[in-house]
């Protein structure tokens, strides 16, 4: 159990505050091993993740690279949400906007 080559984490960034969450994700992405991850924080797994799962109601909707899986349409479709998605000037990973209904 010491040496596995897979970790597996279920929410485990859900109830820690930010320093934590980000502690925590450059801590497993910087292991050499592969990790599997439930986020629910897209931003979080935009900016962690090397591969992204969407699922709806249990079953697979996409896979890919946040850049592929990440669109406002598919925010849209998946998610029910209005939402701007753009390259973070500081990371150069994906960043999700959301907007409130009323906007576009």
């Amino acid at each position: 159990a010491q040496q596995a080559d897979i970790l597996i984490l279920d929410e485990r960034t859900n109830h820690l505050d930010v320093a934590h969450q980000l502690q925590l994700l450059q801590l497993v992405k910087n292991l050499p091993i592969t990790i599997i991850a439930a986020l629910h924080d897209l931003n979080l797994a935009a900016a962690y993740c090397d591969e992204l799962v969407i699922m709806q109601n249990g079953q697979l909707i996409l896979q890919g690279t946040p850049e592929d899986v990440l669109t406002e349409q598919t925010l849209q479709q998946v998610f029910n949400v209005k939402a701007k998605v753009a390259t973070n000037p500081f990371t150069q990973k994906q960043h999700i906007y959301y907007l409130d209904h009323y906007e576009e």
